[in-house]
């Protein structure tokens, strides 16, 4: 019994120290970072795609009292098919062109609805409209969670791409999964960084 025990204690010990330093390496931490960044870009894509299903209730709503508009609803309109068809997966998070294409987008149609606010200020009926004022509160609400979701994900990014960078996780970073940095979220458009103003006080 003891002759066994001695020979599985030294076993026991090098699993032990090899299980220490993978964990000291990132093992469990960096793809834990990793999914929570993916998580919280999963809701950054989820804000826009709300706002998206907003833009056609808003044109169609507009259309009715602003006739000379049709120019700027058009520009929305081909603003959000433009937004809708720029797609970015988790895996593209780490490729700087393809999170700009997305975000540049994104900025278009922001222009693209803050033009058009500013433009019904002339007319009265439509801002007095419940369909429109419904819309223009839901449009508030989804930049309030686009800006919240944002921030969450940079939050997230910048966590993982700390962790990837700093010892003892690094060896971790590099070795096993090849890490790479994510791309934080960055209005490129200018404006793109200030909700559409919905505000007809």
């Amino acid at each position: 019994m003891s002759r066994a025990f001695n020979r599985f204690l030294p076993r026991f010990a090098l699993v032990a120290v090899a299980a220490g330093s993978l964990a000291g390496c990132g093992v469990n931490t960096i793809p834990t970072a990793e999914e929570n960044a993916k998580a919280k870009w999963a809701e950054v894509q989820n804000q826009y795609q709300r706002r998206a299903d907003l833009v056609p209730n808003l044109v169609a709503t507009v259309k009715g009292y602003a006739k000379q508009e049709q120019d700027t609803l058009v520009k929305v309109t081909e603003a959000r098919a433009k937004a809708t068809s720029v797609q970015i997966t988790a895996a593209d998070l780490t490729d700087p062109a393809k999170v700009a294409a997305y975000q540049n987008a994104q900025g278009q149609l922001s222009q693209g609805l803050g033009r058009l606010m500013a433009n019904v200020e002339a007319y009265p009926d439509l801002k007095s409209n419940e369909n429109f004022l419904a819309l223009q509160s839901q449009l508030e609400g989804t930049e309030n969670r686009i800006a919240v979701a944002r921030r969450d994900y940079n939050d997230a990014v910048q966590s993982y791409n700390t962790t990837i960078r700093t010892f003892p996780a690094v060896i971790g970073a590099k070795v096993i999964y090849g890490a790479k940095p994510m791309v934080p979220f960055q209005a490129t458009t200018p404006g793109a960084d200030t909700a559409p103003k919905v505000n007809f006080n």
